[in-house]
């Protein structure tokens, strides 16, 4: 392949690239084989505001490459135009005998920027309607879940013996009782014991028999 089957080639893929992805995609083809690397074509200048024979970079620097930079991939990098556009840049090289070109990949992603914020802060929430109904933890849902658990003991919850309560907590485990806000101090004081032993319960459970 000679110079300008190479350029043509490139320059084929820069326009289909740049109509695929659309006018935030900048694509474009560098004369390597130069200092400068100035550009042979570009589709979507506006991106980086430049046009063909520019020797600026899509950060507005204007200074020769080194020799391995001149000759090496470069994927998926960040990049901020002069402008303040944020963008992500590739370059890819294609070299032969008698020359050095490359192709430019430059998204500019600034709008998706400013969108994932105005979503972030749809999405926001100051807390979970459920724990603004019920203060304390004292959800119905939690309340109909300790009194169905304990109803199959058959007996008030201060006639529990201690394995009955380790029992009882572990039900209460196995239909997430305790992914309720503040359900431990609710537990607890149902069960007449401190928050300290319904974490150990816990983790006597999570232990399982013979294990510590």
């Amino acid at each position: 392949m000679n110079r300008d089957q190479a350029f043509e080639f490139l320059d084929r893929t820069a326009r289909g690239i740049a109509e695929m992805f659309g006018s935030s995609c900048e694509t474009l083809v560098h004369d390597m084989g130069v200092p400068t690397h100035p550009i042979l074509s570009i589709y979507n200048g506006h991106v980086s505001g430049r046009e063909v024979g520019s020797t600026m970079d899509i950060m507005g620097i204007g200074l020769a490459l080194d020799e391995q930079a001149a000759t090496t991939d470069q994927v998926n990098l960040a990049a901020t135009t002069p402008d303040g556009r944020q963008a992500k840049s590739s370059t890819f090289h294609m070299i032969g005998e008698d020359y050095n070109l490359a192709l430019g990949i430059n998204f500019d992603y600034t709008s998706l920027v400013f969108a994932n914020r105005i979503l972030v802060d749809l999405m926001s929430a100051q807390s979970d309607l459920q724990s603004a109904l019920w203060q304390e933890g004292n959800s119905r849902q939690l309340a109909d879940l300790f009194e169905r658990c304990l109803a199959s003991f058959g007996k008030p919850a201060d006639a529990l013996s201690k394995a009955e309560r380790i029992r009882l907590v572990a039900m209460l485990e196995q239909q997430n009782a305790f992914s309720f806000r503040k359900s431990v101090p609710y537990v607890a004081k149902h069960l007449g014991v401190s928050r300290y032993t319904i974490y150990k319960y816990l983790g006597e459970i999570t232990a399982g028999p013979g294990e510590s």
